[in-house]
């Protein structure tokens, strides 16, 4: 097969603890001969966890490589949720890999990717590891992407729902956090409120200042450290954010 350097942004802290384990054994799965070491994966290791469960005392900063990783164990997770990985699912994660990193990286991505859909590892200690490494304004992209994957077969399956909410309470994000993101996928008449974090009940006031915090927490330059794609879907986040607060406005009658 050859020599395959296996990059995508440098891999840092993905390549230890419980996450690194699942990636050695699907490189091993991958490739006969990967210990003998006709692959590499681009790390490195002053900021990484080192050993497989060994981590450093300083906090490494979350790298684009290891975004994609932490995407691909958590897509893989939602995809068989409902018992069935349907094609516009898998076209969804081709399409954003190659946005990301381009055609070669995103070729050795959904390699990895296929065989982390045959395999059975711990979420929960997975979203954990994420957690423990990953800043939140990256964590909330990757429940916006997961939301976005749910729905890209044109069904939001109640499975996907109960397994991304988990994922939320696993990385550490809020009622709140998860409740605005999925009011962007699945609408219902309270969603412009549910985006802002608020309720029909909210004075004028404090749609002002929700829309204030709501505009810092959900804005692309938060995730601007993952690439230039990441921050581009970022993007369509924060739009959603702003059209909640236009629509609540149009409806009261504000300027």
């Amino acid at each position: 097969m050859g020599a395959i350097k296996w990059v995508g942004g440098a891999i840092g802290w993905a390549f230890g603890g419980v996450i690194g384990g699942i990636l050695g054994f699907a490189f091993g799965s991958m490739f006969e001969n990967a210990l003998s070491g006709q692959f590499a994966v681009e790390s490195q290791s002053d900021t990484s966890t080192g050993s497989f469960g060994r981590r450093n005392t300083q906090r490494p900063l979350t790298q684009a490589g290891d975004f994609g990783v932490s995407l691909l164990l958590l897509s893989a997770a939602v995809m068989k949720s409902d018992n069935e990985v349907a094609k516009s699912e898998l076209d969804f994660v081709k399409d954003f890999f190659k946005k990301q990193f381009g055609q070669v990286k995103a070729e050795n991505y959904i390699l990895m990717f296929r065989e982390l859909l045959k395999q059975d590892f711990d979420l929960k200690q997975v979203c954990i590891q994420i957690k423990l490494y990953m800043d939140l304004a990256s964590r909330l992209q990757l429940l916006h992407y997961l939301f976005g994957l749910a729905q890209s077969d044109g069904n939001v399956h109640p499975s996907e729902i109960q397994v991304i909410r988990s994922i939320a309470t696993w990385l550490g994000l809020s009622v709140t956090d998860y409740e605005s993101i999925q009011a962007m996928f699945v609408k219902n008449t309270e969603s412009a409120y549910k985006i802002l974090e608020l309720t029909p009940e909210s004075t004028d006031e404090d749609l002002k200042k929700a829309y204030k915090k709501m505009a810092v927490k959900y804005h692309p330059d938060k995730v601007s450290h993952l690439g230039e794609d990441v921050q581009k879907a970022a993007n369509e986040k924060f739009k959603k954010v702003n059209a909640a607060y236009d629509q609540i406005k149009k409806e009261r009658g504000l300027n």
